[in-house]
């Protein structure tokens, strides 16, 4: 049957915007929607998921209680995401655990403790990057935007005696082994402002490594990250445990802007960093940042890779 079409909207939703091939984005409206804060979720969960859930479940009112304590511990160890799909279904399985316990056990009323949890929902399913406990050579905590949301990373650089190679390990994609590249390079061409023999790049061998080399990474904002890795590695100067960085560099040395701003804020937050070095031209972002964020973490803005070092190099 012939059909009308030209009144009808459609609405697409998806996780990741690179995805799409850009001739179809090309068509399309978009509309950004950042990831739930971890209070987002708390507040949504208590608010709307929890209750619904009970009534869903056949639980009345004070059979089953979580407070917002256990309800940010399932956010932050039970679930992985940018919305609260996972923490409705995990909400769902204790709410029929609880109706299980009520009958079988004979239980009154139930209070949502970790020890529950765990027996219930097995260990928790998610590790989230933790900072460095001490000032450490050659490793600085950097912040990664993925699908699910933000994370924390390290990397990691190294050197020995070689030829002068540079070796990358960790699943690195094109984008950001041209980051290392770009960052030795600067390197070498500043070394004596950084208290590094220039001669040293000629019979050392310098390695760079990021964590969970099972998981690809790829993209333009470890720059800042590996270029202060590496100084720190060739100088034998500790980087601050409690900052991170993001942000590109060039062969100049400028900072470079990058996306994702708010969601890195969140997992450096909740690692418990307290200084974030960001690009310059991400200062507009600050206004999308959450105010207990802002609160906790002192946000320095960088233009160039000195003022980096300034700020993350132990004096």
């Amino acid at each position: 049957e012939p059909y009308d079409l030209s009144k009808v909207l459609f609405i697409a939703t998806a996780n990741y915007l690179e995805n799409i091939p850009p001739a179809l984005q090309d068509r399309l409206e978009i509309i950004q929607l950042s990831s739930y804060t971890d209070i987002e979720k708390v507040n949504i969960a208590r608010e709307h998921l929890l209750p619904k859930q009970r009534k869903e479940n056949g639980l009345k009112d004070g059979q089953l209680t979580i407070d917002d304590d256990m309800l940010l511990y399932l956010v932050r160890y039970y679930t992985r995401e940018a919305g609260v799909r996972q923490l409705e279904r995990t909400i769902a399985s204790i709410c029929r655990k609880s109706v299980l316990a009520i009958l079988k056990d004979k239980k009154e009323a139930i209070v949502l403790d970790k020890k529950l949890v765990h027996e219930w929902l097995g260990n928790e399913k998610v590790d989230y990057g933790k900072k460095e406990k001490e000032d450490q050579i050659g490793t600085v905590t950097g912040l990664a935007y993925t699908s699910f949301g933000g994370d924390i990373l390290q990397i990691e650089a190294n050197r020995f005696e070689g030829k002068g190679n540079l070796i990358l390990t960790g699943q690195l994609g094109d984008v950001m082994k041209e980051s290392a590249s770009i960052a030795l390079d600067y390197i070498r061409a500043h070394a004596k402002e950084y208290g590094i023999d220039p001669k040293v790049f000629e019979k050392t061998d310098i390695h760079i490594h990021v964590p969970e080399g099972a998981v690809p990474k790829d993209g333009p904002s470890a720059g800042v990250t590996m270029t202060t890795a590496l100084v720190s590695c060739l100088s034998d100067r500790p980087v601050k445990a409690n900052l991170a960085m993001t942000g590109e560099v060039t062969l100049r040395g400028n900072v470079l802007p990058i996306g994702g701003l708010k969601e890195k804020s969140l997992a450096a937050h909740r690692s418990g960093i307290t200084t974030i070095l960001i690009p310059k031209g991400n200062e507009k972002d600050l206004e999308e940042i959450p105010d207990e964020v802002k609160e906790a973490v002192q946000f320095i803005p960088v233009s160039t890779v000195a003022q980096v070092l300034d700020h993350a190099l132990v004096k």
